[in-house]
């Protein structure tokens, strides 16, 4: 199984040149210190940065460069920063060629749902819903089970939902798969991972091809 970092490290092999990238809290935002040396990315925050570069090493944190998430951030050479309104504009104007979001459940009709759990306090909803209803390339970073063991890929979402029919893409500790006709594709498995581990963790209806290619992570 992938752990985080290598969640994050098969996602930045999705991004290409040229490209502007809204990363969403947790492990998306690790996708920043794994973009290929020479591809020319630039990274959104909808906080206002435009920009970003890897997480600062120990030491050399700046508290007054934070993603959306409040962590300490680079900046890389041009970087530009701006007030939320003129984020969301670039957000709500499809500018932005590809969205990385956390998911506590996502739907085999491409649902997410990320944004609260009945019964615990949230400080508000964040920026996922002008994401969700804004962007055309949506990738799901995510655990593909949750710490009791349940599968996080479900025919429904049983959490309130932050968008509907908008996922296109999922990679999880386990695998890689699509989002099509109402199922869950798998396109690849993590090192390591067999194809009965990925049809037994998941709880929506998931289409196995004939062969299942492993990720190449070098």
């Amino acid at each position: 199984m992938l752990d985080k970092n290598g969640i994050a490290r098969r996602i930045a092999q999705e991004v290409q040149n040229g490209w502007y990238v809204n990363l969403g809290i947790g492990i998306p935002t690790l996708v920043a210190n794994h973009i290929p040396e020479g591809l020319d990315v630039e990274f959104q925050s909808e906080n206002g940065i435009l920009g970003m570069g890897p997480f600062p090493h120990e030491g050399e944190e700046d508290a007054d460069l934070i993603n959306a998430g409040k962590q300490t951030i680079t900046a890389l050479p041009g970087a530009v920063f701006f007030d939320s309104a003129t984020s969301f504009a670039m957000i709500r104007g499809r500018h932005v060629q590809l969205t990385v979001l956390g998911a506590m459940e996502v739907s085999s009709n491409g649902d997410i749902a990320n944004w609260k759990i009945p019964g615990k306090m949230v400080k508000g909803m964040g920026g996922a819903m002008d994401l969700v209803a804004s962007a055309e390339n949506i990738i799901v970073a995510m655990q593909h089970t949750n710490r009791a063991g349940a599968s996080k890929l479900l025919d429904a979402c049983s959490l309130p939902l932050t968008g509907v029919a908008c996922v296109k893409r999922v990679v999880t500790n386990l695998a890689v798969m699509d989002i099509k006709d109402g199922a869950f594709h798998l396109v690849e498995r993590a090192p390591g991972t067999s194809v009965d581990d990925i049809v037994s963790a998941t709880a929506g209806e998931l289409v196995v091809p004939e062969r299942v290619p492993e990720m190449d992570l070098s």
